[in-house]
């Protein structure tokens, strides 16, 4: 029990790894603001981190019945550790895309091969809880890296400034490979990896289809909020961006809070329920952003977006897998593809904006984005 308790804490650090991906969007302004660019090259940072999940989520499934999970996952944190090193060396845009590639293929190897491996761990009823749980860790990550970086900007930490956050993270991700290199977990037998054609022949179900662009639509609103909430604070109230980056810590305080109350919220109402409380949240909150201008108000809508997008995905993917009980392992892979949202939304925005002259771009397309979610609820099965 004592070897569980430490191989689930191993895990547990992983799933903070995972929280790294999320540094991109701050990051992504303060490299916006040092480079001078354009808000369609800096959402290229984003959208490109997310990109390599439409390429390396099906594979990591083959790569795993080859190498095992937890050798997988372990690749995952020493391509997620090169990724971090990379901009202590500069900040150049070549420099950081490089960087944000690096984090992405590390982050879609993760997200792929981490939760298997907690199966191996942690089985029966307990499996949903523990995993709402790593999200829980996961978000902790993602709400600290905008503290940290401001934290580096106002203070000139070590001569890095914001870049202080990279060899933070950094050396989290070093401790968590040493950790889960150095561990023994007794894993299943390996399955039938799932391929290309059988993952995409599922998209002729058109509730896994509703699904696939539901969880789309999540991480575009995710990713999208995340980048654009300290841009629409300095637009709107002319705050410097290290005073706007706190936005993006107040939406991962809520959806940390969210990923954390949804466990026990589930318990009591139903998915269907829910979902439609979490995305009434999100609609209420993008009408406030084309309408509102106080500062009270804007960090109210951030809010309402971290708390309503917590709980999403999960529902969202147990869908999809009750859908096609049969196919769990496809389905798996389908959806983790759907992180792909990450790289379609953000370069929508970023054109959006730029055509404008106004964030109120950015938020039109993250408002399309939740009337697709509107749309959905009604389909969920209770």
């Amino acid at each position: 029990m004592k070897q569980k308790s430490i191989i689930l804490g191993i895990i547990m650090l992983c799933f903070f790894a995972m929280g790294f991906v999320d540094l991109v969007g701050i990051a992504s302004n303060y490299v916006k603001a040092d480079l001078g660019l354009s808000d369609t090259e800096a959402n290229l940072f984003p959208s490109l981190v997310f990109f390599w999940f439409l390429i390396f989520s099906v594979p990591t499934g083959v790569l795993m019945n080859k190498i095992g999970r937890r050798r997988t996952v372990v690749l995952s944190l020493i391509v997620t550790f090169a990724s971090l090193l990379m901009p202590l060396f500069g900040e150049s845009y070549t420099l950081m895309l490089v960087s944000f590639s690096l984090l992405g293929i590390g982050n879609a190897i993760m997200q792929t091969s981490l939760n298997p491996l907690l199966s191996n761990v942690v089985t029966g009823g307990n499996l949903s809880s523990v995993l709402t749980f790593g999200q829980f860790v996961k978000a902790i990550a993602s709400f600290l890296a905008p503290i940290i970086a401001a934290w580096g900007a106002s203070q000139n930490a070590f001569g890095l400034g914001w870049r202080v956050l990279f060899p933070i993270y950094m050396t989290i991700a070093i401790i968590a490979t040493l950790a889960l290199g150095a561990s023994r977990v007794d894993e299943a037998p390996a399955n039938r990896a799932s391929g290309f054609k059988a993952c995409f022949a599922l998209l002729a179900n058109p509730f896994v289809l509703l699904c696939f662009v539901a969880i789309m639509c999540h991480v575009g609103i995710d990713v999208g909020t995340n980048t654009t909430a300290p841009k629409l604070l300095q637009e709107h109230l002319g705050l410097t961006l290290t005073e706007a980056g706190f936005a993006t810590s107040l939406y991962f305080i809520f959806r940390t809070a969210g990923c954390f109350l949804g466990a026990f919220i589930l318990r009591k109402v139903s998915e269907r329920t829910f979902f439609a409380l979490s995305v009434a949240m999100m609609a209420i909150a993008m009408a406030g952003f084309l309408t509102l201008h106080s500062q009270t108000a804007l960090y109210v809508c951030i809010a309402l977006v971290g708390f309503g997008n917590s709980n999403i995905f999960p529902i969202t993917f147990a869908q999809a897998l009750k859908a096609c009980p049969d196919k769990q392992n496809e389905v798996s892979g389908l959806m983790i593809m759907g992180l792909f949202g990450g790289t379609v939304f953000p370069l929508a925005m970023g054109y959006a904006s730029d055509a404008v002259a106004s964030q109120w771009g950015a938020i039109a397309v993250m408002a399309a984005a939740v009337l697709y979610l509107v749309y959905y609820t009604t389909r969920i099965k209770a």
